[in-house]
């Protein structure tokens, strides 16, 4: 086994979506703002930001499925 920190699975669709905002973030970025510091925090905020709206909807969705299993059927 190699040194590379292994992912689970949603942490690997984390790190992919993440990705892909950072990529249409920096795509609509004028090129005259595509400045290293610019880039940097166009990253940290992609990844936090996809961390925000997936935590959001495994919490709405766990609260849904709670309520779902409280109903009689």
């Amino acid at each position: 086994m190699d040194n590379t920190v292994n992912l689970t699975v949603l942490e690997e669709i984390i790190k992919e979506i993440s990705e892909l905002v950072y990529t249409k973030w920096s795509d609509a970025l004028p090129e005259d703002q595509k400045t290293p510091q610019a880039l940097e925090t166009l990253q940290k905020n992609s990844s936090e930001y996809t961390l925000f709206i997936i935590q959001n909807f495994i919490n709405k969705f766990n609260d849904a499925a709670e309520e779902l299993k409280d109903q009689p059927e």
